[in-house]
């Protein structure tokens, strides 16, 4: 198995603190800021940061579900891990300044692939089809933070 890996980043006209903030809150930023590509979204424990205990459905395509239930954890100031319990798959989230009043949000999400054809294409594919949905995440949360 080969290690599957997504990468998007935004410069976010807020600051480091108020943009950790909104991704740190399960209950409320994070479930208003997520595409259609989100079901099911729910808080199971806690629900601000570390210690959250968060389940969604995400659909990469029309035919990928992937089912997911994340363990949130903070391991260094500005850094969220998403640590899902039903896959191999971690996202993490990182905000670090960019200048006065910005900051620069970066998400990363890996995976353990499939071996053979299938890993391949899933290596090739899935990189750009979640970035493509992080990007509208990032999107969602810069409109959030910016009013």
């Amino acid at each position: 198995m080969a290690l599957v890996e997504a990468t998007t980043e935004r410069i976010v006209a807020a600051e480091p603190e108020r943009v950790y903030d909104a991704l740190a809150d399960y209950t409320g930023t994070r479930g208003r800021v997520l595409p259609e590509q989100f079901s099911e979204y729910e808080v199971r424990e806690g629900g601000q940061g570390a210690g959250t205990v968060v389940h969604w459905k995400l659909q990469a395509t029309s035919k990928r579900v992937r089912d997911c239930l994340f363990d949130v954890t903070a391991p260094t100031p500005g850094r969220l891990v998403e640590t899902d319990r039903n896959s191999s798959m971690i996202t993490t989230w990182t905000v670090t300044p960019a200048g006065t009043g910005r900051s620069k949000v970066v998400v990363t999400t890996a995976w353990q692939g499939a071996t053979g054809v299938g890993g391949f294409f899933e290596r090739t594919f899935a990189p750009k089809g979640l970035g493509r949905i992080y990007d509208e995440v990032l999107a969602a949360l810069a409109a959030d933070v910016e009013k």
